[in-house]
């Protein structure tokens, strides 16, 4: 192993305040690895009652608003949906991009941290992985919720059969079932592969169904030099693989719209604009996450801290101008263009009866992020990165809504001009938010929330060192 010393800033000549300042990142603040360890474990086994109630009260409305409704609506039929001539297309496909472009940006954040070796990414990318796993199970649904006769889903499957009966590969459905199975699978293997080092230290301080559970999925990890450097490659190479597969993916669902010839949609900026909106609602469903871990599990106070909120704020800042960037783009060039019937869905979107949803994308989007994020301490302050973050998340929601039922709503014609009325998609899709949060919160008690190797990796690699009178924090780079 190879350590070259490189130092991070200006000497600290015995400024204590400084030093103290330095201190409060995670990177220069170590502790013996069996207290880290036990620290982690200690927020795996503590619960409370009121988290069973949580627990308790989330699988109910899962049963119900999930499950329930789905099956009664299969039942009934697909006229219990809102979606009517000329919407066909409504809050479930709303929903579906929404929780497949959270889902994006999970993996995404980790392993585009993780390739450019940011030291700030370390205790919290598994939060980030677990959140693309969870946000794939709650969108991958609606395909099959969205299709009615849900018993015919396997027509969406390439397989050959004695009636030659292929899908149709120029529906949307079999593009988005190809697209969110590669990312599942891929995104599955690269939260696994850093999760086994700390699986293998889950099995050595349990017993009972826990170890045998850890015991088999650590895969006789004994953390040999041979290992280590295996596993490092393995990663190394999932994280660049995943960048390019995030983007391809994001696209194709972005596709499902621009390659149609409806006004709006037919936009070849639509790619880059979706993954971008996808980014953006990603990291600020990553800080939601972190802020309400760190305030209900035990010790993540000490592995999440203002630092991570910090360069996250940041990071949301830059997404937002970009956001806002290519949202003008598309729509300055659609209005530009002159063709009667993009500028009257255009004028629809601001003017018509639900342009307040317009006008909330605007604002959670752009003005908010714009007029709070530049500001540091409100960016380490969690109550306000909490709000912020959700009201970003509530204007992609609406940016999506804006996108699909109120431009089916008023395409070219007069008498092809309607109003979409969610119904029973609404309790329909609170039911996927409750399926999210009680998987995070099952995982959260199953598997190590924080990667303790990784952290551990990062401590022993930056220092303070004495140099003269100097204080000089250094970082050394492992091979």
């Amino acid at each position: 192993m190879a350590v070259e010393a490189k130092s991070l800033s200006t000497p600290l000549h015995g400024m204590d305040a400084e030093e103290a300042e330095l201190r409060e990142q995670l990177m220069f603040d170590p502790r013996p690895r069996e207290e880290l360890n036990r620290m982690v474990m200690e927020s795996m086994v503590h619960t409370t009652p009121r988290y069973w109630a949580v627990v308790a009260f989330l699988a109910v409305v899962v049963l119900v608003c999930l499950f329930g409704a789905w099956g009664y609506m299969i039942a009934t039929g697909i006229g219990l949906a809102g979606v009517r001539k000329p919407v066909y297309w409504g809050v479930f496909i709303v929903t579906f991009v929404f929780w497949i472009g959270i889902s994006h940006a999970g993996t995404f954040v980790s392993a585009i941290l993780r390739v450019f070796k940011a030291e700030f990414r370390r205790p919290f990318t598994r939060a980030a992985e677990l959140m693309t796993t969870f946000g794939l199970a709650a969108g991958a649904l609606y395909p099959l919720i969205h299709l009615g006769r849900v018993w015919v889903f396997y027509w969406m499957i390439p397989y050959p059969n004695a009636r030659w009966l292929w899908p149709n590969f120029r529906s949307p459905l079999v593009w988005d079932f190809l697209a969110i199975t590669t990312y599942l699978l891929s995104s599955t293997i690269y939260l696994y592969l850093p999760l086994i080092p700390d699986l293998a230290m889950a099995r050595d301080r349990t017993q009972g169904w826990r170890h045998a559970i850890y015991k088999t999925l650590a895969l006789g990890w004994r953390g040999t030099e041979a290992e280590w450097a295996r596993l490092r490659k393995a990663i190394t190479i999932f994280a660049f693989a995943i960048i390019p597969v995030m983007f391809s993916v994001h696209t194709i669902v972005s596709w499902d719209f621009a390659v149609s010839q409806t006004a709006v949609w037919n936009s070849t900026i639509f790619g880059p604009y979706f993954i971008v909106g996808a980014i953006l609602s990603g990291v600020s469903a990553v800080v939601t996450i972190l802020v309400i871990l760190r305030a209900t599990l035990k010790n993540m106070d000490y592995f999440i801290r203002m630092e991570h909120l910090d360069a996250l704020g940041k990071l949301l800042l830059v997404f937002s101008m970009a956001w806002a960037y290519f949202f003008f783009n598309d729509y300055l060039v659609s209005w530009y263009g002159g063709y009667e019937a993009v500028r009257r869905v255009l004028f629809f979107h601001s003017s018509g009866p639900d342009s307040w949803i317009w006008w909330s994308m605007i604002i959670f989007n752009v003005l908010i992020p714009w007029l709070t994020l530049w500001n540091r301490r409100i960016r380490r302050t969690p109550w306000a990165m909490l709000i912020i973050t959700l009201l970003i998340n509530v204007g992609m929601y609406f940016e999506r809504y804006t996108i699909v039922p109120m431009t089916l709503a008023h395409q070219r014609f007069p008498f092809d001009w309607g109003n979409y009325v969610p119904r029973i998609e609404i309790i329909i899709s609170i039911g996927t938010l409750a399926l999210f949060i009680l998987l995070y919160m099952l995982a959260s008690r199953l598997i190590p929330m924080v990667p303790v190797w990784e952290v551990r990796e990062g401590q022993e690699a930056h220092m303070i060192r004495q140099i003269g009178k100097a204080k000089v924090p250094t970082v050394s780079e492992l091979e």
